[in-house]
């Protein structure tokens, strides 16, 4: 029993202390995110129809630190204010598989082939899913929120935008990217970190390709798992390098990185209540096929590039920088966790 919990606690601190540097700038990048991409500004991209604003509707949600919970509330009120749905199922498809937070500890688990290729993945799906509902939603609920953005870019033009100082700038991006960020994937992130100490400490080597072989019927058991269940795209990373290292193949985790973070019960209701039945299935069916086609993809590079697997967290212990910075990260999250909240 001591020896068990042991490899977890070893397991937990080297891929904590492996990510905690790439994690660190991740919130800092954040920070300076809220400090220059205002809400208005979005907005005002991501109304009407067509092509452009659903791309930029998914464009805009890659590199945005917001978990498949968090995104809600914002895409809804794009939503109301005037963003097409194509737009708003486009921006909440990219943007909870991905982050500047998760690209940079998906570089560190993981390598640059995922780090480069989730991503990719984010954006495809956001466009597909986005287009699929303009061409068979509503079209006249389409034009309808394009006269809405375009009367209320009149409403606010005729008096100027309040002056913010830009110490006060800072200040609320640092708290984003310090604070609330931090707050809100803190706890999934731990969670994930433990599930995957356990994983290792539990699952025999090469578990899973004994068990489910490659290709489909791996990435059809990560799907069913990935679909129902709460991950942010973050603490979906340390599940996702212990599964490879049992076995699992990359395009059957790259399932699970997209659908985990992409979808959950609570999300589909509210699409399905908010945007409707249609659409909620084609956000559904959407995550599902570019989950598996991405997987298929991935395993078909994986034969011709070596994509470095993520043994080298467990051959090597993490030196002084890794482990600064997850004393460093553990006080932040201490604090957040801590902190009163006023926003």
């Amino acid at each position: 029993m001591f020896d068990f919990l042991r490899q977890i606690v070893e397991g937990f601190w080297a891929t904590f202390a492996e990510m905690s540097p790439y994690l660190l700038f991740g919130f800092f990048v954040a920070a300076v995110m809220a400090m220059f991409v205002s809400r208005r500004m979005v907005e005002r991209h991501l109304g009407g129809s067509g092509v452009v604003p659903v791309f930029k509707a998914s464009l805009f949600g890659v590199p945005l630190p917001l978990c498949s919970c968090g995104v809600i509330p914002v895409s809804m009120s794009l939503h109301k204010q005037g963003a097409s749905k194509g737009a708003t199922i486009a921006f909440l498809l990219s943007t909870p598989q991905t982050g500047v937070d998760s690209i940079l500890v998906t570089y560190s688990l993981l390598g640059p082939v995922f780090a480069v290729f989730r991503p990719l993945a984010a954006l495809v799906t956001g466009f597909i899913g986005g287009i699929l509902v303009s061409v068979f939603g509503d079209r006249r609920e389409a034009e309808d929120g394009s006269r809405q953005v375009d009367a209320q870019i009149a409403s606010r033009a005729p008096g100027p935008a309040p002056v913010v100082l830009f110490r006060q700038k800072a200040l609320d991006g640092l708290k984003h990217g310090f604070v609330t960020l931090p707050r809100n994937i803190g706890k999934p992130l731990l969670i994930g970190l433990v599930v995957a100490g356990v994983i290792s400490a539990l699952v025999p080597d090469d578990f899973f390709a004994e068990r489910l072989g490659k290709g489909l019927p791996a990435m059809l058991v990560m799907m069913l798992i990935g679909i129902p269940i709460y991950v942010c795209a973050s603490a979906s990373v340390p599940v996702a390098a212990a599964l490879i290292l049992k076995g699992l193949s990359p395009g059957a985790a790259l399932v699970f990185l997209m659908t985990g973070p992409a979808t959950n019960a609570a999300g589909l209701a509210t699409i399905w209540n908010t945007l409707g039945r249609r659409t909620a299935i084609l956000y559904l069916l959407t995550v599902a096929g570019c989950a598996m086609a991405g997987g298929l993809l991935l395993d078909a590079v994986v034969q011709s590039v070596d994509i470095g697997t993520p043994a080298h967290i467990h051959n090597m212990g993490p030196g002084v920088v890794q482990h600064v910075s997850a004393v460093v990260l553990l006080v932040i999250l201490g604090y957040a966790f801590l902190a009163p909240k006023r926003d």
